[in-house]
């Protein structure tokens, strides 16, 4: 096991708050004691991964401004179909104030533009690579065709890229986890993405997706949001405009030279996946980003405001909780979750969010005074990765927004009965052809096996158990979660997610409904080095 962040060291008993769990403290934690030292692991908020420290000086918190993507037009609006055009290419920013960093970026930023329409009209994104690999665009939480999902081997290839350069997959000499998938679609420097959009108003987001890749690539800037908008959302008289507020919160480390840090086996991402050892279970960073700023400022009125949230790191949890500079914690109103409004506002005075989970939130500001400030602080973070971002309250405001009783009445009503298959599956480290890995079901993702086949239509119970934090994520549809470990769910699994928190050794039941489309999609781990390392499955609807 690894030294924390702090130097303490993490032992099997003893546990701390912020315990640091590598794959192999994993490996022989389960090994040791079993699922009984896990459960107790449970009732402890932990993190998985180890982290890296930057090697540049670090700007104070609360000084850099607060960034809003710009939301990308169309360039086309004809035949009841907007269309975007993306580029993914190199660029430069300077994230820390003073230095250059390098990135990979959608249309040149980070986070990439923001794309927002409208709910049931369709959209095509025409994706142009000019970065020096392949790629993948996945549209996570949306309801899309199996073509235009973003399946990790639908490669779109970089001009002068050939097949000769491809990794042969996961027992290569590269190590790579992709058999040859006769399945693949795969394009040469453009492909364009079509989504229906057929589905509630939420946030959702794009980011890469291609096998083995996906952690790096992510880590290196290539994620955006997309928001989804309907009448019914609009009339709500909820914050708008200037008040409501997208913040995708990343952590990042950074090398001397200003670069984002990275424990790539193949700093080129050209070859060999995965990452230096120590950094197996996942790979966390020393500079909180919002919006690709450092722990930025956002200046606010004495009013209310909409955060549409989004944990966008690889590996790292948060607990959110927002304190005014004389201590007094302000209610977090969470009014959606992942798939959109839920049935009734939820209060929470802490909120825990991991990797790919969304949280829509109203925050009220009315009742702090002007020249003072409100901290959104990581109640799982220590030293510099405690603090998030800060409110300084700039001005009194009229406020005409609020927050109805009644916010959706559109959410599916399932029912246990209903389901017509119960699934069990485990997520859990293991090995792999003699490696470290993490695995679905005691198996290592091979996109040329189908794990589950399930009828269009049809409603299902899956039970889900992990060793450690696995946060699971559904493609194509939304799910509701069940129990946790045969308890009521908590307070923060209300409404239609598509991604589910897992806590050391804790057995969490949902229910979901395969409907829309046909075809090949996934589920799968979203700590990101997770997900590289095999934790994904196929997921076939016929």
């Amino acid at each position: 096991m690894r030294e924390h962040d702090e130097g303490r060291s993490v032992r099997a008993r003893g546990l701390t708050r912020r315990r640091v769990l590598g794959i192999g403290g994993a490996l022989g934690l389960m090994a040791a004691t079993g699922l009984s030292t896990s459960a107790a692991l449970a009732r402890r908020p932990s993190i998985t991964g180890a982290e890296l420290r930057s090697a540049v000086p670090l700007p104070p918190a609360f000084q850099v401004p607060l960034p809003l993507p710009a939301v990308l037009a169309p360039v086309s609006t004809a035949g009841g179909t907007d269309r975007y055009e993306i580029t993914q290419r190199e660029a430069s920013a300077e994230i820390l104030p003073g230095v250059k960093t390098p990135l990979w970026t959608y249309e040149g930023t980070f986070p990439g533009p923001t794309i927002e329409s409208r709910r049931g009209r369709p959209i095509t994104v025409t994706h142009r690579n000019e970065l020096p690999v392949p790629t993948v665009v996945h549209l996570h939480g949306g309801h899309t065709p199996a073509a235009s999902d973003g399946y990790p081997t639908d490669l779109v290839l970089p001009e002068g890229w050939h097949d000769a350069a491809m990794p042969t997959g996961h027992g290569s000499e590269h190590g790579s986890h992709g058999m040859h998938d006769p399945r693949a679609v795969v394009s040469k420097l453009t492909r364009d993405y079509t989504f229906p959009l057929d589905q509630r108003a939420t946030l959702l987001w794009y980011h890469d997706h291609r096998m083995d890749f996906t952690a790096p690539a992510i880590w290196r800037g290539l994620a955006g949001l997309h928001i989804v908008r309907d009448d019914a959302e609009d009339n709500l008289g909820l914050p708008e405009g200037l008040r409501e507020l997208p913040l995708m919160i990343a952590d990042r480390a950074f090398a001397a030279d200003g670069s984002l840090d990275y424990p790539a086996l193949d700093p080129t991402l050209r070859e060999r996946p995965g990452v230096h050892e120590s950094y197996l279970a996942g790979v966390l960073g020393d500079v909180i980003l919002v919006n690709g700023a450092p722990w930025p400022v956002h200046e606010v009125d004495t009013a209310r405001y909409r955060l549409r949230i989004l944990n966008a790191s690889n590996a790292r949890h948060y607990e959110l909780e927002a304190v005014t500079d004389d201590g007094r914690r302000l209610d977090l109103v969470q009014i959606g979750a992942d798939q959109g409004l839920l049935a009734t506002p939820v209060t929470h005075r802490l909120l825990p969010i991991a990797s790919a989970e969304r949280y829509d939130v109203i925050v009220d500001f009315s009742g702090v005074p002007v020249g003072s400030r409100v901290r959104l602080i990581n109640r799982l973070g220590s030293g510099r990765t405690r603090d998030v971002m800060a409110f300084r309250i700039a001005r009194h405001a009229t406020d005409d927004s609020r927050i109805p009783r009644t916010l959706s009445t559109d959410l599916p009503t399932w029912r246990r009965s209903d389901a017509v298959q119960v699934r069990d599956f485990s997520f859990r480290a293991g090995q792999m052809r003699g490696d470290h890995g993490w695995l679905i079901g005691g198996l290592p993702f091979d996109p040329a096996r189908t794990d589950v086949t399930a009828r269009l239509g049809d409603v299902e119970v899956w039970r889900l158990v992990a060793d450690v934090h696995h946060p699971v994520h559904l493609h194509l549809v939304g799910f509701r979660v069940l129990s946790r470990s045969g308890r009521p769910p908590l307070p923060h699994d209300a409404g239609l997610k598509d991604t589910v928190s897992l806590r050391p050794g804790e057995a969490v039941e949902i229910i979901t409904r395969f409907d829309g489309y046909r075809g090949r999609y996934l589920f799968h781990c979203h700590n990101a080095e997770h997900e590289d390392m095999a934790m994904m499955a196929n997921l076939e609807i016929i």
